[in-house]
């Protein structure tokens, strides 16, 4: 259904519009999951994602078949920038559909890419339906992912991975309509069959799970997720046709593990991917996918558009479920001294002071009593455990705290 010369076919046609994105290996993964773990960064890609490879392709494919009014699409992030800008460089008007919860910084990205943003309906289908209205008055729909030539340029990504590793064990590859893994499947397929693609899908949306485990295209129920990107209700029937022909097996992840992959990366190896493009770490992380020792992973972190407030959350949060914060609530006389011997003492136990918030006034406190509030920067649990009982030690009253990580 996808052979492999349409995908070489469509790396040639794009070639000199997208970027060839590194395929880097991580000492500091491998060392961790005792394999040798390879990251293809996508999020280094225009636009931040892998989306733009088969906006591309559609575009260039059928650019004679484009009227006037250009080419429209559905998309509540990654597509709607990838066919943006796709349609800049190829010098054709662009109208993207965006649902009303698109966020502003998506929905200005897509604007500066030179797109004409239009803001109907509650959902993905809403947009989707008004955008195959406007194809109806001549415009050409790009579909996100159900399309055999977005297939075909989502898969010289799959292409990019083989000439660079020739081979690897396992490619993992997060999953929502399902146009990447069909694209990446499809070059294994025809390259190396015995490279094992598994794909990821955030807990929240099972979609390809459930399709795979039915044996035919299912609509399933989805939870918000920080994995917006692949929250989608409803894989296509072509993406599903390669999947189930060459697709090893679909894991999911909890949006707890896709956070803490999203640190892990920023941290150890500086790169700030999205929560779909996290996915495959995630499965590593949670012990989802356990590949044989020394065997060659490749992770597919296919975007790095991440909202500056969800990654604010993501981090904070993060910080605080490994140990890395700590929040804890003491009870001081309230003399003079008090607090700077609180003080004293978290600097002997080389804690560092992030907030601090000094209450003497709550309704539940003794006249005689101050509550103050610390959010400490740590090392780790170990440290955590260290710093609450040097506090017991030194004489101080902790409390519990609702939420993070505490020391009472």
């Amino acid at each position: 259904m996808l052979p492999l010369e349409s995908i070489r076919k469509a790396a040639r046609l794009i070639g000199d519009r997208i970027i060839r994105t590194p395929l880097v290996f991580s000492p500091s993964l491998s060392r961790k999951f005792d394999v040798a773990v390879y990251l293809k960064l996508e999020n280094l890609q225009k636009t931040g994602s892998f989306k733009i490879r088969g906006a591309t392709h559609k575009l260039l494919a059928c650019r004679d078949q484009i009227g006037p009014e250009g080419v429209v699409a559905a998309s509540a992030g990654n597509h709607a920038q990838g066919v943006a800008l796709a349609a800049q460089l190829a010098g054709v008007p662009a109208t993207i559909v965006m649902p009303e919860w698109a966020s502003i910084t998506k929905q200005e990205a897509t604007r500066a890419y030179g797109g004409q943003v239009v803001i109907r309906g509650k959902t993905l289908e809403a947009c989707l339906e008004h955008a195959r209205e406007l194809a109806a008055e001549g415009r050409t729909f790009i579909h996100p992912f159900n399309d055999l030539e977005v297939m075909a340029g989502q898969g010289t990504l799959g292409l990019e991975i083989f000439e660079d590793l020739q081979a690897p064990d396992l490619i993992l590859v997060p999953v929502g309509g399902g146009g990447l893994i069909a694209g990446i499947t499809a070059v294994a397929a025809a390259i190396r069959p015995q490279t094992r693609i598994i794909g990821v899908q955030a807990a929240a949306c099972p979609s390809a799970l459930e399709a795979r485990r039915q044996g035919r295209v299912v609509r399933v129920d989805a939870a918000p997720s920080i994995a917006d990107g692949i929250n989608v209700k409803e894989v296509g029937e072509l993406t599903f046709a390669i999947m189930r022909e060459g697709l090893d097996e679909v894991v999911l992840v909890a949006e707890e593990q896709i956070a803490a992959a999203i640190l892990m990366l920023l941290e150890t190896k500086k790169t700030l991917a999205e929560g779909a493009g996290a996915v495959p770490l995630a499965a590593l992380l949670s012990g989802a996918i356990r590949p044989p020792k020394d065997s060659r992973v490749v992770l597919v972190i296919s975007g790095g558009n991440l909202d500056s407030p969800l990654l604010g959350r993501i981090i904070a949060q993060g910080l605080i479920k490994h140990g890395r914060v700590m929040r804890v609530g003491v009870r001081l006389d309230d003399v003079p001294g008090a607090l700077a011997h609180l003080l004293a003492t978290i600097s002997r136990l080389k804690a560092n002071v992030l907030h601090i918030r000094h209450d003497r006034n709550a309704r539940d406190l003794p006249i005689f009593v101050t509550r103050v509030v610390l959010e400490l920067e740590t090392r780790g649990p170990a440290h955590v455990a260290a710093i609450a009982e040097g506090l017991k030690q030194a004489g101080c009253e902790l409390e519990p705290l609702d939420g993070g990580r505490s020391a009472g």
